[in-house]
């Protein structure tokens, strides 16, 4: 069946081969699509932003945002001037056309109209390893917590990357306050929390897992990390590697799968993937809830280094009888 149409997921109750137990509750309708002119070739970072009811996304390797208007359905592509690479992209709260994006080890403030096909930086919010005239990292991805803290990681880009343990998650307060918030990270990826349980969800891809911590609001710090989804394999080359992250009204994580064709919803209390989303592209980064309802799961792949047609759209799925969280801000 075509991918692209009406998918009907019967009841089952299986493992899939590298042991990760799937349990889908009930039968689910859903419909994949991909967004007109999307196209990215490391899309990545998605934010839906209730205020405009745009999409905003990067092309990371093109130094590239992305907007999609929901009401135009339609995608505008911006080149960030002077800029090589943009790992994610964040509004500012309370500042229109404003934007930090993660650039290299600097994290940067940005002005963009959102249909401008250029954008400039304003200026350099914070920088990390400054005078490590060599060391080849960049930032990865990046979310605000619902206080509007930023936390952002870093990757090694060329190299061993998935050996690479020297990386770091960083956490930038309104104020300026910089903080390293975990060390021995591989590759910083998925963040997401849930106020009603007071916890943060984190994803570091070199570890093939998910990991839950109790999460401080008031102070911002993460405690007490435990795996709440496990996707390594007694075969290494089995691995899967999870992505980008985001969580839904009912505390259900999406989970992208960069070398699995899909994203698994799961349950982090209980571990089981509840339904796994099919797409018909192999590299799955992350995925954001947005619409009018926050009930459309929007989804960005890769085309990296060359996969053929359909690969780096970035996708609408609906159908799904499920609503995310509002996402927020950053606070400078």
């Amino acid at each position: 069946m075509d991918l692209l149409s009406l998918i009907i997921i019967s009841l089952i109750l299986c493992s899939s081969a590298n042991g990760v137990e799937i349990d889908e509750e009930a039968t689910i309708l859903y419909k994949i699509e991909p967004l007109p002119n999307s196209y990215a070739h490391l899309g990545e970072g998605p934010h839906w932003d209730i205020e405009t009811q745009s999409l905003y996304y990067v092309d990371i390797d093109a130094g590239k945002i992305l907007r999609y208007d929901y009401q135009q359905n339609k995608v505008y592509h911006s080149k960030i001037k002077g800029i090589a690479l943009a790992s994610f992209i964040v509004p500012i709260e309370g500042q229109s056309g404003k934007f930090v994006v993660g650039s290299g080890r600097s994290v940067i403030v940005v002005s963009w109209d959102g249909v401008s096909e250029t954008s400039k930086v304003d200026r350099v919010l914070f920088s990390v390893l400054p005078g490590e005239k060599y060391v080849v990292y960049r930032f990865n991805d990046g979310k605000a917590d619902p206080r509007g803290r930023l936390f952002a990681g870093t990757m090694r880009y060329e190299g061993d990357v998935l050996n690479d343990r020297s990386s770091a998650l960083y956490k930038y307060e309104k104020g300026g306050k910089v903080t390293v918030v975990k060390t021995d990270v591989g590759i910083s990826n998925g963040l997401a929390w849930n106020e009603q349980t007071k916890k943060m969800y984190y994803i570091d891809t070199s570890d093939c897992n998910v990991k839950e911590y109790d999460y401080d609001f008031d102070a911002g710090v993460p405690s007490n990390p435990k795996v709440v989804l496990n996707l390594c394999n007694s075969n290494p080359q089995d691995n899967l590697w999870p992505d980008g992250l985001t969580i839904d009204s009912k505390g259900n994580l999406y989970v992208a799968i960069n070398n699995g064709h899909a994203i698994y919803k799961v349950n982090p209390s209980t571990g089981i993937v509840l339904l796994e989303i099919k797409f018909p592209t192999k590299q799955i980064t992350s995925a954001a809830w947005g619409g009018p309802n926050l009930d459309i799961l929007y989804v960005t792949t890769s085309a990296s280094p060359d996969l053929p047609a359909q690969a780096g759209s970035t996708y609408k799925v609906t159908g799904l009888g499920a609503r995310g969280l509002p996402m927020s801000k950053v606070q400078l």
